[in-house]
């Protein structure tokens, strides 16, 4: 005898939530197949939606171009500031976000090169060109490449490496997020991308009959639909599709709703790999029926679940990737509990926006300076024992007088900051132990690989923030670096 309970099951919605999350690839090939799709299917997130970039500055010289590698080898996504776009691509290649500007000239720096960016890794540095009558000494230090004629009129340290230092400073201030959060999603104004990430995974996965989606009204996102219990379902969600890369939340504490619902609890989970069925990291919260609130979520709250059970031997959430974001309304807490301020029939909950936040400081901006730019100059210095950049700054255009101007700008703008200051820049292969200092008073030599390193390690690390430090590379090799540990004994700016 049938279940009179029963309801009749959507084959059709059951087979169109499974294409749209290409969990079966033979739907998903016929769907686009039928619909003419390309294959850069722009419905498929690029980093996720609002992903911020970094910005480089000097991204096509000799530490910039492997501060670009580094960053696109990790995931990031990575936005290049350069003035001639051809070079850019011969050097950089033609999958990366070029941006044509010029440091130096201050009205170039407009919100096509500036807007939604997260940080700004600065390397830029006076390039030149051999000169007549460069002495044999100058040349072997530099390696070949002689003081002082620019390669380009008009940059002179002054104007390249205190002048535009400053300009890209006074840009970024304006861009750079001062208050420790990174918009993930912002529904108040959103895109045709933003609105083709989000789909429905209701209950009708497992029989049930419960269906939800997501609008985009009044400015909001609004998740909204009816919820059943028929054919033993109970939940409904929206969820989306994986980002590529994900999205990357280290360093910030959790994630912070602002929402308007109808009195119900409901859940959000976050995805650390892109498995369709794997462990979500689950928070139920209680909303006021037609009030907005701002639902605060710490990473270290969120649960281990495997299909509504908790995963009791699940590490905790690995903030570095999240893959995907979920709202849900379940019947159903965790390990058979009910939600208690669940009921069955219509429901909805408006989104404004998810955002991560933060108690701690990262550094938002890191500026490559140079060992020794504070002591031309100073008294007791013996001339003879300091490298040619510090013997010969005054005939070299006070460029390292010039980089401390650059430096100085940086430090009262208000931005978190870290301030790179290696010695002798070498070619050498890198991985050797990280000596670091304060005071301005070591001398050696260091690969533009481990600096480009210790420029992303930086943007991580709450030590290193509004920090100034001297850097040498030592004598050993290292397999791996405590960074936590290397910027931990170095005191911040005063």
């Amino acid at each position: 005898m049938a279940d009179k309970n029963r309801s009749q099951w959507d084959l059709g919605r059951f087979i169109e939530t499974l294409t749209y999350f290409e969990v079966i690839p033979f739907f998903n090939c016929i769907q686009k197949l039928i619909q003419g799709r390309p294959k850069n299917d722009k419905n498929q997130p690029n980093g996720g939606i609002n992903v911020s970039a970094i910005l480089v500055a000097g991204a096509t010289g000799g530490l910039g171009k492997r501060v670009v590698k580094e960053l696109l080898e990790r995931g990031e996504q990575v936005r290049c500031l350069v003035r001639d776009i051809e070079k850019a691509r011969a050097i950089l290649g033609n999958d990366v976000d070029l941006v044509v500007a010029d440091i130096t000239k201050p009205e170039t720096l407009t919100s096509v090169v500036m807007a939604n960016i997260q940080a700004v890794i600065c390397c830029t540095a006076v390039r030149v060109q051999p000169i007549e009558g460069d002495t044999e000494d100058r040349a072997k230090y530099y390696q070949g490449i002689k003081f002082y004629q620019p390669e380009i009129v008009g940059d002179t340290p002054e104007n390249v490496e205190y002048r535009g230092v400053k300009n890209l400073v006074e840009a970024a201030t304006n861009y750079l997020n001062k208050s420790n959060e990174k918009l993930i999603f912002d529904f108040t104004s959103p895109s045709d991308e933003l609105r083709n990430i989000w789909g429905a995974l209701d209950d009708v996965v497992m029989g049930g009959v419960s269906a939800s989606n997501m609008q985009f009204v009044d400015n909001t996102a609004l998740f909204a639909g009816n919820v059943s219990t028929a054919n033993s379902g109970g939940f409904a969600s929206v969820r989306t599709k994986n980002f590529d890369p994900p999205f990357n939340l280290l360093g910030y504490e959790g994630v912070e709703l602002r929402v308007r619902g109808d009195g119900k609890r409901y859940k959000l989970f976050l995805r650390t790999d892109g498995k369709w069925d794997g462990i979500g990291y689950g928070y139920s919260f209680d909303t006021v029926a037609n009030t907005w609130i701002n639902v605060r979520i710490p990473f270290a709250d969120l649960i281990p679940v495997f299909r509504a059970k908790i995963v009791k031997d699940a590490p905790p959430i690995d903030a570095s990737r999240v893959c995907s974001v979920q709202l849900m309304l379940s019947k159903f807490e965790y390990d058979g509990a009910l939600n208690p301020h669940f009921s069955p029939g219509g429901f909805s909950l408006q989104v404004e926006s998810i955002k991560a936040y933060s108690g701690i400081t990262l550094p938002k901006f890191v500026l490559v300076s140079s060992a020794g730019v504070t002591r031309p100059g100073r008294p007791g210095i013996n001339l003879d024992e300091e490298p040619p950049a510090v013997r010969l700054n005054d005939q070299l255009g006070g460029i390292l007088t010039w980089k401390l101007q650059g430096e100085e700008s940086l430090r009262k703008s208000g931005i978190s900051y870290t301030i790179i200051r290696p010695c002798a820049l070498t070619e050498e292969t890198g991985g050797k132990d990280l000596i670091v200092e304060q005071g301005d008073n070591i001398r050696g030599k260091i690969s533009r690989e481990d600096v480009a390193e210790i420029c992303i390690e930086a943007l991580k690390q709450p030590k290193a923030a509004n920090l100034t430090f001297e850097v040498k590379a030592g004598d050993n090799p290292s397999d791996s670096i405590d960074w936590q540990r290397l910027f931990s004994h170095l005191q911040p700016d005063k």
